[in-house]
């Protein structure tokens, strides 16, 4: 009997049920499933952010946040989504626009001003502030100093090993937004080096060398040929990236630990990194941490994800 051909689950939600539940109930115009789910989320700031960013995708096209915010207009998680779900409209805006090409910045100081009424709802909460520095990017010379710095200092003291929240900085400092190569790579290294063992703030590394490599392929107008970056995955430096990131995340995790949902992206970008860097013993552990779940960033940048996931699973020996 033939084996069966190994097919990654890209669930959207990454293997939170409860999460599809409530993002169900917005399909069908629902929002009372919403307010449960992130009632006892509570304070788990890696769940709340991760339902809530996905949460408020679901929710660009609808009216459900309005709704619930209508319904319960003093309600700290009601008013968090609306502000999740204005930065995800303005970023929709913003890739509907092409790049490079200004969206209404009325769109992005109404995201801004969502994002701050919900920080004032719930003090303790960062999640909002990570909706602000991702969507300060969207004004076209970004904003002052000062002010991006006082919204770090928020956030940071509210989550200080953010992953999140560090990767909305990286991509501020990013030579695709506001910043440099140079500039991306530095804050990345600067906040793994300060990171605990087990924080996967580590990983920052492998987005940024995604993020440069992205940069490369829009600049060549998609033409991989002419990129120029042959050893882009494989030098020295991106080897002992990996290396790194694998030591002080991974190895540094208690051994019963799993991966959650708001993890499993990180856990992607280490997997990428490790098998286009040829490293085996590191990839073969990871994709096994994964099993069948998976995102389709960063794969799709670099290729169809599904056929680069099979590839590797095949190359690398490992079972369905």
């Amino acid at each position: 009997m033939a084996r069966n051909r190994f097919a990654p689950d890209f669930d959207p939600d990454c293997g939170d049920t409860s999460l599809s539940s409530a993002r169900h109930d917005i399909v069908i115009g629902r929002w009372q499933g919403v307010r449960d789910l992130m009632r006892v989320t509570g304070a788990d700031w890696l769940a709340r952010g991760h339902r809530v960013r996905t949460l408020a995708q679901a929710c660009t096209g609808s009216s459900t946040a309005e709704s619930w915010l209508a319904a319960e207009p003093y309600s700290a998680d009601a008013l968090l989504l609306r502000a999740a779900t204005e930065t995800a409209r303005a970023f929709n805006l913003a890739i509907t626009a092409g790049r490079g090409v200004p969206i209404d910045q009325d769109r992005v100081d109404a995201a801004v001003t969502a994002c701050l009424q919900a920080a004032e709802a719930y003090l303790d909460d960062p999640t909002p502030w990570i909706s602000l520095i991702s969507v300060s990017r969207l004004y076209s010379a970004g904003v002052r100093r000062q002010e991006l710095a006082r919204w770090w200092d928020e956030l940071h003291q509210r989550d200080p090993y953010s992953v999140e929240g560090h990767l909305q900085i990286l991509h501020y400092y990013s030579a695709r937004w506001h910043g440099t190569h140079g500039l991306m790579y530095d804050f990345a290294r600067d906040a793994a080096g300060v990171a605990p063992p087990g924080c996967g703030l580590p990983v920052l590394v492998q987005y940024a060398r995604v993020e440069e490599y992205r940069y490369a392929l829009d600049t060549a107008q998609g033409n991989r040929a002419s990129v120029g970056l042959g050893q882009h995955w494989d030098n020295d430096g991106a080897v002992n990236d990996v290396r790194r990131t694998w030591q002080r995340w991974i190895m540094g995790r208690q051994e019963d630990e799993d991966i959650e949902p708001g993890e499993l992206r990180d856990l992607n970008y280490l997997a990428h990194g490790a098998c286009n860097a040829g490293i085996e013993d590191i990839a073969v552990a990871l994709l096994r941490m994964g099993g069948p779940r998976a995102t389709r960033t960063p794969w799709s940048y670099t290729g169809d994800p599904e056929h680069q996931l099979v590839k590797w699973r095949k190359e690398l020996r490992l079972r369905s």
